[in-house]
């Protein structure tokens, strides 16, 4: 597992305040999110599945993000493409570029109209993520959610 504190500071705050969608519950939202869809360790979904790097993105919602968000906002657009490597395929990005994977992280949450919850209300960051990052039909449950950012987040100090 990655240190928490170090990914919070080093990747997590200054891609998430490059892209201009910067705020506390931003960053605990998207913490939350790594910890709970690859434990901050896998970079490829187990059992040969689609999901992408520490946030699990699967390719089609990672391609809708380009085709139909990013496609309207030219300067979000454009900060989010200085963080690709040029001439690297953008889903394969995911797995191994760190602010990439970020930046598609929040700008997926960008997409949801409901505000973000408070960002010490862990509950409602947990169930946030159920509603509009996992989806109801997906396996992960707002109690494992809590359950890591708990031990991984507060109890050490890194929230």
């Amino acid at each position: 597992m990655l240190n928490i504190g170090q990914f919070r500071t080093n990747i997590v705050r200054p891609t998430l305040e490059g892209i201009g969608a910067h705020n506390r519950a931003a960053e605990n939202l998207v913490l939350g999110t790594a910890l709970q869809e690859s434990n901050l360790h896998y970079l490829r979904q187990l059992n040969e599945g689609p999901a992408r790097g520490i946030y699990q993105m699967e390719p089609p919602t990672h391609n809708d993000i380009w085709e139909n968000f990013l496609a309207y906002r030219p300067e979000l657009r454009e900060r989010v493409s200085a963080l690709l490597v040029p001439e690297k395929d953008r889903v394969d990005q995911l797995v191994w570029n760190l602010a990439y994977a970020t930046a598609m992280c929040r700008i997926h949450y960008l997409r949801v109209r409901y505000p973000l919850p408070a960002p010490d209300d862990i509950r409602g960051l947990a169930e946030y993520w159920k509603q509009h990052y996992n989806t109801p039909q997906g396996r992960g449950t707002p109690d494992e959610f809590i359950q890591k950012f708990e031990d991984h987040i507060v109890r050490t100090g890194n929230a």
